[in-house]
């Protein structure tokens, strides 16, 4: 009868742990899944800087109005910088079956995707509030 006891509480214990286990790999992808989300939502957005830089460079002059529109201009150039380096270090930092697969990551690497994810919701602010800034000016 103890021998039944060992086994059964050794049998839940695996059990136990292999389910702790899933759902830390489920946590990760679900985060991974929101990072590359909000990427996925500005990219877009890149064209629209674009466009918007356009129209406001010609704007740009030495007048109180014209300083207005090159604060504007560079604010959007500085947001998509921010978004290319952003790319370009989360891509030094994880590889494309950890990004698209779900590989599982190293405790080195869970860490620094809660950094990036930080990081992509600051880069979010950043490029909708430079273009709802250059909007505004343009109206």
């Amino acid at each position: 009868m103890k021998i039944n006891y060992a086994i059964f509480t050794a049998l839940t214990l695996v059990f136990i742990l292999s389910c702790k286990e899933k759902e830390k790999e489920s946590e990760t992808l679900s985060k991974m899944n929101e990072v590359m989300a909000i990427h996925d939502e500005v990219m877009p957005k890149m064209g629209t800087i674009g466009k918007l830089v356009a129209e406001l460079k010609p704007k740009v002059d030495s007048t109180e109005t014209g300083i207005v529109y090159e604060k504007a201009m560079k604010d959007l150039q500085a947001a998509h910088k921010s978004m290319m380096d952003w790319m370009k270090g989360f891509g030094d930092r994880f590889t494309s079956d950890e990004i698209l697969n779900g590989a599982e990551l190293t405790e080195q690497k869970q860490k620094w995707l809660d950094e990036e994810e930080k990081k992509v919701i600051a880069l979010k602010v950043q490029i909708n509030n430079s273009i709802e800034n250059a909007e505004k000016l343009l109206k």
